[in-house]
């Protein structure tokens, strides 16, 4: 009771999350029923390609959200959280793998197909285990947040900050990303885990099943939003914003610094790894491409765009750069990369605070002057009546 409580105080003041909860709550309520109820000729219908669409840019909004809190609050900007994304979308890969048993092209019921391609006789030991639903959900918690805590205890004990940590995390996405390549590793070398059948016994290929993940990622985006709101508000939250501002200051007068550095950082990377979970089943492949350090540092431009320190600008940021950059691969097809480019400067001149910076400045100067307004209309009323008075 008490932890609810605490919940709702975080979210009373947060206007603009309540609108986004309840934004995604009509989205991931209407948008399957256009898709289900309404005929493919109508206006309103939606296409099963839009939803999956959608459903990927709302894991891309949570992996936004994973960044933010790092970034926005506690002044650690990692350049490698794309890593926690891809090792959380490759346990939800071989749980669908180990899903298509006989149904591969090479119909052995044990080992994928790239295994036998590749000669290999016996499933490896980190293998066993991901044919349960409930161990390959422990792995996507339990190793992006378990890679977190080895490289965040080593980091942050030493000391480590600034632009060195930022070259440290992007140096770790770029090895993961070399030794995945390999096909010694395990994972499907350079092609990486595709050509998956189902999940829990509902084909991949079904409407329904792809209308449930959509479902399933915006209710895990709602939930990532309250966590993290809840974090940001609480007393850990405060002390990571003074880490942020004076880190100095901050161990001198006690603080645990490392230890809520370290917190943060695994719980972040664990929400990243969720929405790499989820984001698999609706693509349908993961790659070693995933870990590429330009991945991890458009995660960046998200935020920035949206608005560092907001939260509701991590998502907002990633879902507008996302239906931009699908938008213009459609419509322009040879330049959209540096219409893409020159969305990121207009948005660095123009709102260097971000989206959610700029409308929230906006809304604030309009409640000043209307806030000054009234006091000058009761200052005037005030000296009116000793006038009257007097009279």
């Amino acid at each position: 009771m008490k932890s609810r409580s605490f919940v709702l105080s975080a979210m009373s003041g947060d206007r603009a999350g309540q609108i986004t909860i309840l934004a995604l709550l009509a989205a991931v309520v209407l948008i399957p029923l256009a898709n289900t109820f309404l005929p493919a000729g109508h206006p309103l219908h939606v296409e099963t390609f839009t939803i999956s669409l959608m459903g990927k840019y709302l894991c891309y909004a949570m992996l936004a959200l994973a960044l933010d809190l790092v970034w926005g609050y506690l002044g650690i900007l990692s350049l490698g959280h794309g890593a926690f994304f891809a090792i959380g979308g490759y346990a939800m890969g071989m749980y669908l793998m180990r899903q298509i048993g006989d149904r591969g092209v090479y119909g052995d019921p044990l080992l994928p197909d790239f295994m036998v391609f590749l000669d290999w006789s016996d499933l490896p030991w980190f293998w066993q285990g991901f044919d349960q639903f409930w161990f390959a959900m422990a792995m996507v918690v339990l190793i992006p947040g378990a890679l977190a805590y080895v490289f965040g205890y080593l980091a942050f004990r030493s000391r480590v900050s600034g632009v060195y940590l930022s070259i440290m995390t992007q140096a770790l996405t770029y090895a993961l990303m070399l030794s995945f390549f390999r096909n010694e590793m395990g994972f499907g070398g350079n092609n990486g885990l595709t050509d998956f059948k189902d999940i829990l016994g509902f084909s991949l290929q079904l409407d329904g099943t792809k209308i449930a993940l959509f479902v399933c990622s915006g209710i895990a985006l709602i939930i990532s939003y309250v966590l993290c709101r809840t974090v940001v508000t609480s007393r850990l939250g405060r002390v990571a914003l003074a880490i942020r501002d004076t880190e100095s200051r901050t161990r001198f007068m006690g603080y645990d610094v490392d230890g809520v550095k370290l917190w943060i950082f695994v719980l972040s990377a664990i929400i990243a790894g969720i929405a790499g979970a989820l984001y698999v089943p609706q693509v349908g492949i993961i790659n070693p491409g995933e870990f590429a350090p330009i991945n991890s540092i458009e995660i960046v431009a998200w935020v920035a765009l949206g608005g560092r320190a907001t939260l509701v600008g991590a998502v907002v940021g990633a879902l507008i750069i996302n239906y931009a950059k699908s938008w213009f691969t459609v419509e322009f097809p040879e330049i959209w990369l540096f219409a893409l480019g020159g969305l990121f400067v207009f948005s660095t001149m123009y709102f260097p605070k971000g989206v959610m910076g700029f409308i929230s400045d906006k809304f604030a100067l309009t409640y000043a002057k209307r806030a000054n307004k009234q006091q000058d209309t009761k200052q005037s009323q005030s000296e009116a009546k000793p006038a009257e008075a007097n009279l």
